[in-house]
């Protein structure tokens, strides 16, 4: 990607107003977002650390930036299935930008969302500090460092090249916002600041806020620090007057009442805003910092299950890795926003980070939007599962990673669970208590609020024995083994249960266990969305034409991901999302798929983590005359199939049919009509229409405009349709891309995961008739047009708007 020169000027205009604060804002904050005027180089050597190092010829690039996902996707590419045989290695980011020489007496540090991995930050030269976890966020102050009213470099060296270092696609690059945080001598301490609420009631709540404060000056500092709240019924304030000794970190606490307080839910997230302030003994302002949270309560016990403001809910979850699809690890804030908002329209209240720290993004969108988290630290600990894994630093680093986590999120009313690993290798050795009672001492030294749990599983007979390790963590979490649950109560009775991972094909199983078993407080699919790397887990394949086996047992290339989702990469919901949502929310009234034929003589294989090939269509142009199987899901209780208003036949569906109803069918064209009955009144139907010929390109923007800042993103939906607008997914065409306006296409799609096509591709071939555009603003405002058109002539636009 080639840096322009609207987003040069953006660059300048931010040097501009850096010196601006600098000058009239002196003595405030300045947080100041650091993503633009960046260079990128995959063939430096250690010379680019030098200040005078020529990188003209270098990249110019806005962050967030994956470079993994920039290049084509190879069998020989190191990074193997695991990585999705993407490119990793080592690389370089350099930034030249002017310090004002006003802050020469103010601290000023430096604060990375994510890098992957094993990153080591230069400024003018120097070495300030490493970052080997590519997940964890970390700063640096580096007030030493910079050279005051002159330019400055930094360089950022990034080693992704020992390989495998994951078990999945990590990406590689600085892959999340960065930030230059100015402050004053004293200041508040980053992260610093904890926000929990007591004693809530239906008219009043406690708000208890501890905060650090450090003073860097050289002498005693004497100040006030004010909280304050602002609601509907008014603005609350409280106050603590103290003073530092030179180098002291001080902690001091404050308390609010709050008058009629909103309580924060997956289905009402309400938010509140805290703003705190320094001020000197003269009254003046010197530091403010502001942290959003929610009222809410949490608890859990065998009896109750888990309890949300006072009433027992199950938690609908789905686990997520990191990546956003075709963008790789790159963590646009809309497309962070997006993933959550798709988790939540397919009915899950709750999602575990496996097996990482997501974004900052990531969690405030659960705030607002109103997901559940549990936040998870790690995948492994002292044992590696992968020979460069993060097994190497646990020792010297877990309690730092751990502990920026919890400090870093502890305000997010969202969170309900600290996750301190999953399935963890040493788990049969006596050691692994002592670690696990380490972790999570390491999060109570920050965050006594919420329960911690990992995820344990084995696949063998040695299941009790893993009791004491079960014994350190308030709640259990099992991985595929809820089938212990019942005779892990009987012996265990005050355990309270979670599948942290279940296979997608157990839905019913999983949601009946939790129905019936209150020490069962929910479940979370394996997984809510498919991602990058793992490739081949959840595939189906026709036998003969693909090695037989899981993703693990050979090389499966091409494919270069996992197909485990509910929600596929380009968004859609396969019909096992519409059946675990009827399940949990009831929401699908009724809903009808049909099950893939096996070919003319062939078969169709499954593996542990697939479904089924299910499809929501009634065009199978090859399979006229020839039997095939429709479903439909509904909680209504008799079921009826029309192909042409010719009434096929009739199903009852229950608890005991696990509300599914199941047809063969001689398939013909025509209307397919499902209609569900309840005491021989017609509550609900659903249908599905034979598509004729591809006539038309439908374009339908997810959200119709942009933010001129380079870094926003419109998602566009392509569908291949018939005349009157209905999807054929038999007929898949190879589309050009063009964008004219202020915009760029960054990445296309189809879900298709056999598809090696580079995800910057401005061509795709549809999948199943669909395919996803992705395009990224520039800098400058005005209208954006898109065109997709095909060799046979037929094209589509669509408009929105940079603003």
């Amino acid at each position: 990607m080639t840096l322009s020169f609207k987003i040069i000027a953006t660059y300048m205009m931010f040097l501009f107003t850096l010196n601006v604060n600098a000058q009239n804002r002196i003595n405030e904050l300045s947080n100041q977002n650091f993503d633009h005027g960046w260079k990128f180089s995959l063939n430096a050597d250690d010379k680019a650390i030098e200040p005078n190092f020529d990188d003209s010829g270098w990249e110019d690039l806005v962050l967030p930036h994956d470079w993994s996902v920039q290049f084509p996707i190879a069998q020989d590419n190191p990074s193997a299935g695991a990585g999705g045989y993407f490119k990793n290695g080592l690389g370089w980011y350099r930034k030249t930008f002017q310090v004002p020489q006003e802050l020469e007496n103010k601290k000023v540090s430096i604060h990375f969302g994510g890098v992957y991995m094993n990153a080591e930050v230069f400024v003018n030269g120097r070495s300030v500090g490493i970052q080997p976890y590519g997940y964890s966020p970390f700063y640096f102050d580096i007030s030493e460092y910079l050279k005051f009213g002159k330019q400055n470099v930094i360089t950022v060296k990034i080693d992704n090249s020992e390989e495998i270092n994951s078990r999945w696609f990590s990406g590689s690059g600085i892959y999340r916002h960065v930030t230059i945080q100015v402050n004053n001598p004293l200041h508040f301490e980053t992260n610093g600041t904890a926000v929990t609420t007591s004693e809530i009631q239906k008219d009043k709540a406690s708000v208890n806020i501890s905060t650090s404060i450090i003073n860097e000056s050289k002498s005693i500092q004497e100040y006030k620090v004010t909280a304050s709240v602002e609601t509907e019924e008014g603005t609350f304030k409280s106050e603590l007057a103290t003073k530092n000794a030179p180098g002291e970190i001080r902690k001091g606490t404050l308390a609010l009442e709050l008058l009629n307080p909103k309580l924060w839910s997956p289905d009402s997230p309400n938010l509140y805003t805290l703003k705190l302030s320094i001020k000197n003994a003269e009254g003046k302002t010197i530091d403010e910092v502001e942290e959003t949270f929610g009222i809410r309560t949490i608890d859990y016990n065998s009896k109750d299950g888990f309890v949300l403001n006072g009433k027992s809910i199950l938690l609908n979850g789905g686990n997520m890795h990191h990546d956003n699809g075709a963008l790789g690890a790159a963590a646009f804030d809309r497309a962070e926003i997006r993933k959550v908002q798709l988790l939540k329209d397919a009915g899950f209240n709750s999602v575990r980070t496996s097996h990482n720290v997501p974004s900052e993004a990531f969690l405030k969108a659960c705030d607002s939007i109103g997901l559940l988290v549990i936040d998870e630290a790690f995948d492994g600990w002292r044992t590696e599962k992968n020979t460069y894994d993060y097994a190497r630093f646990f020792d010297i680093w877990y309690k730092k990673d751990i502990q920026t986590m919890v400090a870093r999120d502890r305000n997010h009313p969202s969170i309900v669970m600290w996750s301190i690993g999953n399935e963890i290798i040493e788990r049969k050795d006596p050691e692994a208590v002592k670690t696990a009672q380490l972790l999570k001492d390491a999060v109570l030294e920050l965050d006594r609020t919420r329960p911690v749990t990992s995820a344990m599983t084995t696949w063998d007979n040695d299941w009790e024995i893993f009791d004491p390790l079960f014994a350190v963590h308030d709640i259990g979490g099992y991985n595929y083994q809820l089938h212990h649950a019942e005779a892990d109560h009987a012996r265990v009775p005050e355990r309270v249960m979670v599948q942290t991972e279940s296979y997608p094909r157990d839905a019913f199983f999983c949601w009946d266990m939790s129905q019936k078993h209150e020490y069962i407080i929910g479940d979370y699919v394996w997984t809510a969305m498919d991602y990058l790397g793992e490739s081949g887990i959840g595939r189906t394949y026709i036998a003969g034409e693909e090695p037989d086996g899981e993703h693990w047992s050979a090389d499966h290339f091409p494919w270069h991901g996992a197909y485990c989702g509910d929600i596929d990469l380009i968004g859609w919901r396969k019909p096992i999302s519409h059946y675990r949502d009827m399940l949990w929310n009831n929401s699908e009234k009724i809903y009808m798929a049909v099950k893939q034929p096996n070919p003319e003589g062939k078969q169709i294989k499954e593996t542990m983590w697939s479904v089924w090939p299910t499809w929501p269509s009634w065009t199978w142009p090859e399979y006229v005359g020839k039997a095939i199987t429709v479903e439909v899901y509904t909680k209504f209780p008799e079921v009826k199939l029309f192909l042409n208003e010719e009434l096929l036949a009739e199903q009852q569906v229950s608890r005991e049919t696990e509300f599914k109803a199941s047809f063969d069918v001689n398939y013909q064209p025509g209307v397919l009509v499902a209609k569900a009955y309840e005491n021989d009144v017609l509550k609900e139907s659903t249908v599905l229409q034979t598509a004729k010929a591809v006539d038309q390109i439908k374009l339908t923007a997810e959200n119709n405009s942009l933010k001129a800042n380079a870094q926003d993103l419109a998602y566009i939906q392509v569908e291949l349709q018939d005349e009157n607008g209905i999807l054929n997914p038999t007929d898949d065409q190879l589309l050009e891309f063009t964008v004219e306006g202020p915009a760029e296409i960054i990445a296309t799609d189809n879900a298709n995961l056999k598809d090696t096509t580079a995800y910057p591709s401005h061509s795709r071939k549809t999948w199943n008739g669909r395919a996803l555009v992705i395009l990224r603003s520039t800098s400058e405002k005005g209208d954006i047009q898109l065109k997709v058109s095909n060799k046979n002539k037929l094209s589509s636009t669509i408009k929105i708007k940079s603003i």
